[in-house]
């Protein structure tokens, strides 16, 4: 990403004559603007411009769209964000979309008219906030979190949400288990999505069984565990991953109201490791998300720009947490080969 340094370089002018050509182009003689022009192009230099509007002190404040504000992570992603929003002299407002399109589109217009700073965003649906923002000509500037967008110039913050459904294949399958579940939705959630295509892809020893939910929340696992309990008993999964830790959260506690032994008749893996996995009924197995570093790198993002030579979207790599809630199979040989059956 070029700098106002590098325009300045490249027309043989000061950084001081750059910036009045991009704020008081008046004060410029057409010659030099010229050549200011001519490098802005040629680098393909875009402005700052939450940068700009901080350090003019004409806004101070960013949003933060999430998909849930009661879920733990996203109040991880805010927390983070609003410790580095606080060091740069700016302040965070939190909008909820629930999960509804509709209500995401109403947040980013009304954000729009409020001529905030800029907007973090976990969108709904990724396409459909991209396609958003492409018909307004003007917006605020825009990272998205925990979603890497397909469209070309958007920034973002997020975590490989296909590597962590990985991770939880080769456990499941490494300890034996032979007939597992996933459970989570809505499956127009990309993160979902990505999380089952990436248990399908490690875990090779025998069946998936998919429990699609409405939402990720503690409710929600209290129906998984009703809808697996409803099969006969050979036909039940010995493990269950659960698509985030609210879910996971929710099936311990209802295998603790019915009697449902964890991990002894059923093994459950979460992702997330939000503060209460560690504490739940049985400690949670499951992948951890940095929410707090997220937020604070999203907010880099849009006030700073990429560092040189980085790429706009940052992708970290996720990290299992081993805990009480799974175990291996017992009378059945763990396999180190991810493809045997």
């Amino acid at each position: 990403m070029p700098s106002m340094k590098d325009v300045a370089r490249l027309a043989g002018v000061s950084l001081g004559t750059v910036s009045n050509v991009l704020n008081r182009p008046e004060l410029v003689s057409p010659e030099r603007r010229a050549l200011v022009e001519r490098a802005i192009d040629e680098l393909g230099f875009v402005r700052n411009e939450p940068a700009r509007l901080l350090r003019a002190g004409l806004s101070r404040t960013i949003a933060v769209v999430v998909l849930e504000v009661a879920n733990p992570f996203f109040g991880d992603i805010i927390a983070g964000a609003e410790s580095l929003a606080e060091e740069r002299d700016a302040q965070i407002i939190v909008c909820n979309s629930g999960g509804d399109p509709a209500r995401e589109a109403r947040h980013l217009d009304r954000l729009a008219e409020q001529q905030v700073l800029g907007i973090l965003l976990s969108p709904v649906q990724e396409a459909l906030s991209a396609q958003l923002l492409a018909r307004r000509r003007r917006h605020p500037p825009v990272v998205f979190v925990d979603r890497v967008p397909s469209t070309p110039g958007l920034a973002s913050v997020a975590v490989d949400n296909i590597r962590g459904g990985e991770l939880v294949g080769e456990l499941l399958s490494d300890s034996g288990h032979e007939h597992v579940a996933f459970a989570g939705g809505p499956m127009t959630l990309r993160q979902v999505v990505d999380r089952l295509h990436g248990l399908r892809s490690t875990f090779r020893r025998g069946r998936i069984d998919v429990v699609e939910t409405t939402g990720l929340t503690i409710e929600a696992g209290h129906a998984v565990l009703d809808q697996l309990l409803a099969r006969p008993g050979p036909e039940r999964p010995t493990a269950v991953f659960c698509a985030n830790d609210l879910l996971a959260i929710g099936v311990l506690n209802a295998c603790m109201r019915r009697g449902v032994a964890v991990p002894g008749e059923l093994s459950v893996v979460g992702y997330d490791d939000i503060a209460f996995a560690a504490t739940a009924s049985v400690p949670l197995t499951t992948v951890a998300q940095p929410g707090r570093l997220l937020g604070r790198e999203a907010v880099s993002l849009l006030l700073d720009g990429p560092a040189d030579g980085a790429p706009p979207n940052l992708v970290h790599t996720p990290e299992l947490v081993l805990r009480d809630s799974t175990r291996s199979v017992p009378g059945r040989r763990p396999s180190a080969d991810p493809s045997a059956s």
